[in-house]
């Protein structure tokens, strides 16, 4: 009867770890642009749907599942857009949104801490590298 006592607490604390889980994980997915039926598999993503002409490819999909998809490529999470008025919404109207670049580990040891120009974020600190880099470095070519 003792023995109850102690596997109580613990089952409870399983269920409340598990139960905070999916919720953080389908909600966080709620917000995102629709995924082909099939899950990603855990290493390569949705790789095994593309075929050779990955254009013909992501055209079935799009056809299949909208203009607007999330897909995975291996670790890393792809928007594909596959119509023209969308595409020019997203790169002239929400251009800032989609300026960076992805954060790789690289930046991090090899950037020193994503500070230098190659890997810096899109913002201010990018800017004034940029601008020293053109004036200073760029200007001895001419």
């Amino acid at each position: 009867m003792e023995a109850l006592y102690y596997y109580i607490p613990l089952i409870s604390l399983i269920f409340l770890a598990i139960s905070i889980f999916t919720y953080y994980f389908f909600h966080k997915l709620q917000n995102l642009p629709p995924r082909p039926w099939l899950p990603p598999l855990p290493i390569i993503g949705h790789l095994y749907l593309l075929n050779k002409p990955l254009h013909w490819s992501l055209a079935k999909l799009s056809a299949k599942h909208g203009s607007i998809q999330l897909l995975q490529f291996g670790s890393r999470r792809v928007l594909v857009i596959s119509s023209p008025s969308t595409a020019e919404e997203c790169l002239t109207k929400n251009d800032i949104v989609f300026a960076n670049r992805p954060q790789l580990l690289a930046g991090k040891y090899l950037g020193y801490n994503y500070t230098s120009l190659v890997f810096a974020p899109y913002g201010d600190h990018w800017r004034n590298l940029r601008r020293i880099s053109s004036l200073e470095i760029f200007h001895l070519i001419d």
